[in-house]
């Protein structure tokens, strides 16, 4: 586990890499699926007993869940939706998963440029000056988007759109379906 003396970078860059590496392993031990949402009891109570609820992930001497890394960790933490970016939920509409690992070094360049990718993106994303139809992640999480600007603000750091302030905005049907890639 993540040892107090490293750096906030190292440390954020560790859970990232966790999250993304217990999802994979989670989709392995449960495949062949054709979503993650079908890991679990067949009738799943939101925040009791979904996939992110599945306490198989040990750091140290601790188990934990994806929720506990994404939310108590990474969100909690560390404040940087740019998160939202990077961290990997195996769907169609997530995010995509890197070809390589999340490290100190390259740490906000990465973050950066899976900002820029995700937006860009017409299948997870429709970005035009006037309108948006956005990824539901920016519904779901639009308070960590949101607290030291508009959405619209925060937008326009990652597109090469211009977006005009009072542009409609739409968010699009989330895919739940397996990314096999």
């Amino acid at each position: 586990p993540p040892e107090a003396s490293w750096t906030r970078s190292e440390k954020m860059a560790y859970w990232i890499n966790a999250y993304n590496a217990f999802t994979i392993k989670l989709i392995m031990n449960h495949y062949p699926v054709e979503s993650i949402k079908d890991i679990g009891p067949a009738i799943q109570i939101p925040f009791v007993n979904t996939p992110w609820q599945k306490e198989f992930i040990r750091i140290g001497n601790d188990m934990t869940n994806l929720d506990g890394i994404e939310h108590d960790v990474l969100r909690d933490k560390f404040g940087d939706p740019r998160i939202h970016f990077a961290l990997v939920c195996a769907s169609m509409s997530c995010p995509k998963l890197r070809n390589e690992a999340y490290t100190a070094e390259k740490l906000n360049e990465q973050l950066n440029e899976q900002g820029r990718h995700f937006l860009a993106n017409k299948r997870k994303n429709i970005i035009t000056p006037n309108a948006l139809k956005l990824s539901k992640y920016f519904s779901w999480c639009k308070g960590d988007f949101t607290e030291h600007s508009s959405l619209i603000e925060y937008l326009n750091r990652y597109t090469e759109v211009k977006i005009n302030e009072d542009a409609d905005i739409d968010y699009l049907d989330y895919n739940w379906n397996l990314n096999e890639q």
